[in-house]
């Protein structure tokens, strides 16, 4: 019998495969809890972990045992105090007389609960699990350094770490039987034409004959023995030629009412849901660039931090961020380059001539170029101007959605109904 000690040093990361699989095993409870987490915290504390607790009768194993049923026979010890027909007392200190601090269970059973932590990233993945931009399609881009190596073939020279041994060893192979032929051919003559010489008469023999052939057949073995096994015009070698490789390029336009109209609150849950498309496109797309643009009566392109702590306000036309967004477009991101998508917050309050104004831009300059726009609307009360005449759009338009988001609770609901994976559908 073998005995093997492993005396390796356990790595840092040493329960990483156990714990990946724990949590494949216990998505069901892990995605309820995140889910319950997301409505409890605000949008800007969803970049941490979570406690996550499960039932105990959840995580038990099954194991064999003996059942109730059969025929056992079984010794158990004796006491001295009772015998037959003695009435036993109940005991004393509760109905269930344990020494516990919590209430006893009258159905028989209770439930301790396993409770562990989950980091900020195991959060987030589950948190936008099953998310997804819609429509997004591979692109060709002029100008981008996105490549990858395709085979092109085997070649004569090359860099060493690309060799091909097995086309290496046939070349090699292929060159010794072609230089040996001819040595190996008479080798194979001389030692029939000895062989024959061997069976003869040793006083007939022709001791002058067979001392030639000795010396020839030496000659050849020793001349085929030097062809070398491998030469440097045998090495062959993998060619790898850089081929441009079409990439998943990306946009995301973000419209955001900053007008009095909106109140402190609505801008707040406006500022939530921005925080969460931002937080799921910088974490699941890496080569996506974002659009950030604020208006009340003019439009204005900001950064990330101007667009979620500016303080500015003024009066409401959408229509300026609807031109912004336009020209953006022209100038920096055509369509035949780019996936384009666009969300748009707003209460929908709106000049009445400026509402018919945002419809027109929409369908005639924007979502003939957009793979997706979103309208978000911020009022609990009844729908206004702005939300009819886009009403019309998406009756007609596949790829324009519109959600109305009354509290912040909505906001985690809302954001999922608008980027939930589609389903494809196989053709039968």
């Amino acid at each position: 019998m073998s005995y093997i000690v492993d005396r390796r040093l356990n790595g840092k990361n040493k329960s990483t495969v156990n714990r990946q699989r724990f949590l494949r095993r216990y998505r069901k409870h892990i995605k309820k809890a995140v889910d319950e987490a997301v409505t409890k915290r605000s949008i800007t504390d969803l970049e941490s972990g979570e406690s996550i607790s499960i039932p105990r009768r959840d995580i038990s194993e099954p194991f064999f045992h003996h059942s109730k049923g059969g025929k056992r026979e079984m010794v158990h010890p004796g006491n001295k105090e009772f015998v037959a027909g003695d009435h036993v007392q109940r005991p004393q200190g509760g109905a269930g007389g344990g020494s516990g601090e919590g209430d006893a269970s009258d159905s028989g059973e209770g439930i301790d609960e396993f409770v562990f932590q989950i980091s900020q990233d195991e959060f987030l993945d589950f948190l936008f699990e099953d998310l997804e931009l819609p429509n997004l399609v591979k692109r060709q881009l002029q100008g981008v350094e996105t490549f990858k190596y395709v085979r092109a073939g085997i070649i004569n020279d090359g860099n060493p770490a690309k060799i091909n041994v097995v086309r290496s060893m046939r070349q090699a192979t292929s060159r010794r039987i072609a230089l040996g032929a001819s040595s190996r051919r008479r080798l194979r003559e001389f030692e029939a034409e000895f062989a024959a010489l061997q069976e003869q008469d040793p006083i007939l023999r022709d001791k002058r004959r067979e001392k030639e052939l000795e010396d020839e057949i030496n000659l050849l073995r020793r001349r085929i023995k030097k062809i070398p096994f491998i030469d440097t015009i045998d090495l062959r070698y993998n060619h790898h030629l850089k081929q441009p490789k079409p990439t998943s390029k990306a946009v995301m336009f973000c419209l955001m009412d900053v007008s009095g109209s909106m109140n402190q609150a609505m801008k707040d849950m406006a500022k939530r849901f921005f925080i969460l498309l931002y937080m799921f496109l910088k974490r699941n797309y890496e080569r996506i660039e974002v659009v950030f643009i604020r208006h009340h009566t003019s439009a204005k392109e900001v950064d990330e931090e101007e667009f979620f702590y500016s303080r500015e306000t003024g009066g409401t036309i959408v229509s300026s961020a609807l031109k912004m967004m336009k020209d953006i477009m022209q100038e920096r991101y055509p369509a035949d380059e780019w996936n384009i998508y666009g969300a748009q917050a707003s209460d929908g309050d709106n000049w009445n001539d400026d509402s018919p104004t945002c419809r027109e831009i929409l369908l005639k300059d924007i979502l003939p170029q957009v793979q997706y726009y979103s309208y978000i609307e911020i009022n609990p009360r009844r729908h206004q101007a702005l939300w009819r005449e886009y009403e019309t759009i998406e009756a007609t338009c596949e790829h324009f959605a519109m959600q109305q988001i009354s509290d912040p609770g909505d906001i985690y609901p809302v954001f999922r109904e608008l980027f939930q994976r589609k389903q494809v559908q196989r053709a039968s």
